[in-house]
């Protein structure tokens, strides 16, 4: 499994692993893919530089990417509590009665509870930006599209590539034109953010549109070695993968307490999965439970715009998660969460695909 992305950002081979985890991350690093951590989590860009020094010791010289989301229009911001009061009371109501309703129990007693992830806002973003160049990153990829053009350029200055998600083909264009180097194809089936195009249909379509000027990678509904033949066959040039790396024992490591979320994954099929504004306030694909459903029911009120949604369920989170109920998690992920069946670890993972990519290609060979 090997194409000329293997070059361009010194891997072995052309898996691009997406994680909010720097223990997932690093592992994909080290078993020949790139790992890219997700830097929405991280208030403080004094926290994404400690974990990134860490990341630095511990990919084993491996090069590793991170993940910024930086809306491409500059959407309100403000500290956590300016903006927290622009969220209306009917919707913290609703979001008080639903947690009592699913029977969410209050945090215990001094727990420390994070302020609502401001990675959303414009200024976060770029401060992001700001710390992962001080460290040998190979990668930035941008979930929400094509950063400012003077971002891009910042990039360039310190010889590192950028990537940007693209939902149409009319959006890859858009992002090669400001200067992207990478074009993520993420297709219907994606975790977290995406579009309304199926991965079939998107990536040659965005092949036929950039191919010739940018490497494309297929994203969405990539969970095995025979997917990943599916999308070079496509004409993408590697595969971004990140659904599949929440099911992995480092992953535990970094989020200790994701048992809950774990046991739900595994015991779902591919059709529990919806696509909602409630997470951030932009559709993004997430589990169904009965948290979600919720938000369905008439009278539940319309989710807010980014950020003021996250802010206004970052509470809500903290208690659904500290409940241990697979039921009520809230987690993104995408639809090949069917394909998740026990929890494993990294290298096995990755292994898997590459042994399982050789196989369809011998399978293929006998069709000529």
């Amino acid at each position: 499994m090997r194409t000329a992305l293997c070059d361009t950002l010194g891997i072995e081979y052309p898996l691009v692993g997406f994680t909010p985890s720097e223990h997932v991350a690093a592992a994909i690093s080290k078993a020949g893919g790139l790992g890219v951590l997700g830097c929405v989590r991280f208030n403080d860009a004094a926290e994404l530089d400690a974990v990134l020094d860490w990341m630095d010791a511990n990919t084993g010289g491996r090069p590793y990417g991170v993940d910024i989301v930086m809306p491409s229009k500059i959407p309100t911001e403000g500290s956590s509590t300016d903006l927290t009061e622009m969220i209306p009371p009917e919707h913290r109501a609703f979001v008080d009665r639903t947690l009592a309703q699913l029977g969410v129990p209050d945090l215990p007693d001094g727990t420390d509870e994070r302020a609502g992830v401001l990675g959303w806002l414009h200024s976060v973003a770029r401060a992001h930006v700001e710390v992962a160049l001080k460290h040998p990153i190979a990668l930035i990829a941008n979930a929400l599209g094509s950063p400012p053009v003077d971002v891009i350029e910042q990039a360039h200055a310190a010889g590192v590539p950028v990537a940007a998600l693209a939902g149409k083909a009319e959006h890859a264009v858009r992002h090669v034109d400001n200067g992207v180097d990478l074009v993520v194809a993420q297709g219907y089936e994606a975790g977290g953010h995406t579009g309304e195009i199926a991965s079939m249909v998107l990536l040659p379509e965005i092949v036929d549109a950039v191919g010739e000027r940018a490497p494309v990678l297929a994203a969405g509904g990539i969970g095995s070695g025979r997917q990943v033949a599916a999308a070079l066959a496509l004409g993408a040039s590697g595969a971004w993968t990140g659904s599949v790396w929440l099911a992995t024992e480092e992953y535990r490591q970094t989020m200790a307490d994701s048992d809950a979320m774990q046991r739900a994954l595994l015991d779902a099929g591919s059709a529990d999965t919806v696509r909602t504004r409630i997470y951030t306030g932009k559709p993004a694909r997430l589990l169904k439970t009965r948290w979600t459903e919720a938000w369905s029911e008439p009278g539940a009120p319309e989710p807010l715009p980014m950020p003021l949604q996250n802010l206004l369920v970052s509470h809500a989170h903290q208690r659904l998660q500290a409940a241990h109920d697979p039921s009520v998690v809230s987690m993104p992920v995408g639809q090949i969460v069917g394909r998740m069946r026990s929890v494993r670890p990294v290298a096995e993972v990755l292994a898997e695909f590459v042994r399982e990519y050789e196989q369809t290609l011998v399978r293929l060979d006998k069709t000529r």
